[in-house]
C-alpha cells in the first residue's frame, strides 16, 4: 500500500548508480534524489548534495540505472531559499527549482520537492506579497509541465543566520491556506514532515486530515524535545538548544497515531525516510545503520 524510501541526502558521496544499487540491496522501494546544482555552495548540514545533475541530465542512462536495481524516484528534491534577500540568489534558486521541474516530466518523475523560501529580515504580510509575486513563475512551469510541487513544512529557523524569521514561510496549516488561495492548483502541495509541528508544539497528525488532498510525497524524521533543556532556556531559544532530529521512534512523534491517519485518508504517496539523527552519523557505518534502523521500525506499520 506504501512505498518505502529514503532521502539520497544522507549518502554524499556515493554515485546515483550507488546509491539505487544500495536502495535495492536493502529493500527500498523508491528514493527522494537530490538535485542540488553540480556549482553549489551551500554548506548547510545535508544540502549540496547532487545524485541528478539536471543540467547533464542523460535520461536514458537514469532510467537504465532504475530498471536495473526495480527502484524508483519518489521525487526531486532541491531546498534553498527562492525568496532570499539577495536579489540574485533568489533568481537563481527559482531558475534551478524549473530546471528540475522540466527534468522531472523528462523522468517521469511526479513531485518535485523544495521550500517556499523566506527573507527572515521581512514581516509575514511582505513575506506572503514577495512569495506571490516570485512564486508565479515557478507555478506556470509546473502546470505546463504537469509536475506536482511538495513544499515541506520545515521552518528553517535553527542557526543564527536564519533568525529572526526562519528560511521558509510554510510552516502552518494558516500559511498553508494562503498559499493553496494564491495557487488553487491541485500539483501545489505538501511534502508533509510530522517532526516540524512538534518542533512547533503543534499537533502533527490533524493536517493529515485536513490537507489529504494536498499531500505529494511525505519524509519520515522524528524529534525529541529536551524538556530539562527548553525549562532553561525558553520557546523563544535557538530550537537546536533545546530539541534533536532523531530516527522515527527515538523521539515524540506519534507514529502509530500517525500512520493510522494515512490508512484512514487512503493516502498511496511515497513515504521517504530523512536521517538527521546525529547519533548515527559518526562512520560511513553509523549511517548505514540509521538508514536500516529507520527502515526496520518503520515497516511495522506498511502491509
Amino acid at each position: 500500500m506504501f512505498q518505502l524510501g529514503f532521502v539520497s541526502a544522507i549518502l554524499p558521496d556515493q554515485s546515483f548508480e550507488e546509491v539505487m544499487s544500495f536502495a535495492s540491496e536493502n529493500h527500498f522501494e523508491c528514493v527522494e534524489v537530490m538535485c542540488w546544482p553540480g556549482t553549489n555552495a551551500d554548506k548547510r548540514r545535508y544540502a549540496g548534495v547532487t545524485h541528478l545533475d539536471v543540467d547533464a541530465l542523460d535520461v536514458g542512462l537514469t532510467q537504465a540505472i532504475l530498471e536495473k536495481n526495480k527502484v524508483f524516484i519518489s521525487g526531486l528534491g532541491y531546498y534553498p531559499n527562492p525568496l532570499d534577500p539577495d536579489k540574485e540568489k533568489s533568481e537563481f534558486y527559482i531558475e534551478h527549482i524549473k530546471k528540475i521541474i522540466r527534468a522531472a516530466n523528462r523522468l517521469n518523475v511526479p513531485v518535485v520537492n523544495t521550500f517556499i523560501g523566506r527573507n527572515p529580515h521581512l514581516p509575514l504580510q511582505e513575506n506572503l506579497a514577495l512569495f506571490k509575486q516570485l512564486w508565479k513563475p515557478i507555478i506556470e512551469v509546473a502546470e505546463q509541465e504537469q509536475i506536482k510541487i511538495g513544499i515541506e513544512n520545515c521552518p528553517m529557523l535553527y542557526t543564527l543566520d536564519e533568525w529572526p524569521g526562519g528560511k521558509n514561510l510554510a510552516v502552518s496549516p494558516a500559511i498553508w491556506d494562503y498559499m493553496f488561495d494564491a495557487f488553487p492548483t491541485p500539483l501545489f502541495g505538501l511534502n508533509y514532515d510530522p517532526s516540524h509541528p512538534v518542533l512547533q508544539r503543534m499537533d502533527e497528525i490533524k493536517p493529515l486530515y485536513a490537507y489529504k488532498d494536498r499531500l505529494h510525497h511525505i519524509h519520515l524524521k522524528d524529534i525529541r524535545i529536551y524538556q530539562d533543556k527548553l525549562d532553561r532556556v525558553g520557546a523563544f531559544a535557538l530550537p537546536s538548544e533545546y530539541h534533536s532530529p532523531k530516527l522515527p521512534g527515538l523521539g515524540d512523534v506519534r507514529w502509530p497515531e500517525f500512520f493510522s491517519a494515512l490508512g484512514d485518508i487512503r493516502y498511496r504517496g511515497p513515504l521517504v525516510i530523512e536521517v538527521e539523527d546525529k547519533a548515527y552519523e559518526g562512520s560511513p557505518e553509523d549511517v548505514v545503520a540509521g538508514i536500516r534502523t529507520a527502515r526496520n521500525y518503520v515497516r511495522q506499520f506498511l502491509s
